[in-house]
């Protein structure tokens, strides 16, 4: 390249830029760790990770981005020991740790600061090592699945929803972000594409049950070639359109909820994420391989899914029942 192009290569980047130069330098005066929480995909972890850091900053009273480099392990283990004092979840204190190592460690690569202070601070155990999310027994999953009257529209969709959540473990949301194009074939088996938490893209073979009701679903509502569209949609919208996906609200609210109701499983503790955790207990209680469930599952780390691994917790392997007199 001459040095006569320059200048003329330069003139037409310039007329082609799309920020102005005020907009340019606004972002280049943005804090670091606000650039790091616009960088999360995921707008719940976002919101939970902004409160957990507006809460940090509150403690140790932050009030330039510039002061994060003065942050000691002795202000996060004070702050630690606050958070134990207002008698919070060990899981609520660890992910409010979590939070803020992760912006340090940002913060390190961007050489905002020079170390990680929530290093060496300890962190609450979870405990006994299952989750709290209850599962359901087999004979309450099946009159689940069975609750939603097959005759009509709604019923299909629902039948076919509850059939995604209880055989293939889906997340809410994740079940929320289907679309028709991730129903499809690879290598000859029905699959399900699924975009799970960080963006990670996983590839579910579906179960024959599950697949037959969603071909039947699919059939009755006619939308099967909108490849770009939701897989699952509301039935019925006033005065709006049906071409959207449910919202999770929906999903809990007038299908898990409502068919809990029909099929007489106690409601005040079922939600979508139950029957999660009952996939996954299921799954684990019939032989799956833990390292297995865990990719099913979309975890990053197998102590999280052994969360849901209750096979030593079952109610009817009690001592109780083995006591006679």
């Amino acid at each position: 390249m001459g040095a006569a192009e320059t200048p003329a290569i330069a003139a037409r980047v310039c007329s082609d830029r799309r920020l102005t130069q005020p907009e340019f330098e606004a972002l280049n005066r943005i804090p670091h760790f606000l650039e790091w929480l616009a960088n999360l995909p995921n707008p719940n972890t976002r919101r939970a990770y902004q409160a957990d850091l507006v809460g940090f900053m509150r403690f140790v009273g932050l009030a330039q981005p510039e002061e994060f480099a003065r942050v000691t392990r002795a202000h996060v283990i004070a702050w630690r020991k606050d958070l134990e004092r207002q008698a919070l979840q060990p899981a609520t204190i660890r992910r409010r740790l979590s939070a803020v190592s992760e912006l340090f460690e940002f913060l390190c690569e961007e050489n905002s600061v020079d170390r990680n202070p929530v290093h060496g601070v300890r962190r609450p155990k979870e405990g006994a090592n299952e989750g709290k999310t209850p599962a359901l027994a087999d004979a309450q999953a099946k009159r689940l699945l069975n609750a939603p009257d097959a005759s009509t529209l709604k019923g299909q969709r629902d039948r076919a929803i509850l059939a995604v959540l209880l055989y293939h473990a889906l997340r809410r949301s994740e079940l929320c972000r289907l679309r028709a194009k991730d129903y499809e074939v690879r290598r000859g088996v029905p699959t399900l594409a699924v975009q799970g938490k960080g963006s990670r893209l996983r590839y579910l073979p579906i179960h024959p049950l599950a697949a037959s009701l969603i071909e039947d679903y699919l059939e009755a509502a006619g939308h099967r070639e909108d490849l770009e569209g939701a897989l699952f949609r509301p039935v019925r919208n006033p005065g709006g359109t049906l071409e959207r996906p449910l919202t999770g609200q929906a999903i809990y609210r007038n299908v898990v909820k409502h068919h809990a109701l029909a099929a007489r499983i106690p409601v005040r503790s079922i939600r979508p994420h139950c029957l999660r955790a009952t996939a996954a207990t299921n799954a684990l209680e019939h032989g799956a391989d833990i390292a297995k469930v865990r990719d099913w599952l979309g975890h990053s780390t197998i102590s999280t899914t052994q969360l849901y691994d209750k096979r030593r917790h079952r109610p009817e392997d009690s001592p109780t029942f083995k006591v006679e007199y």
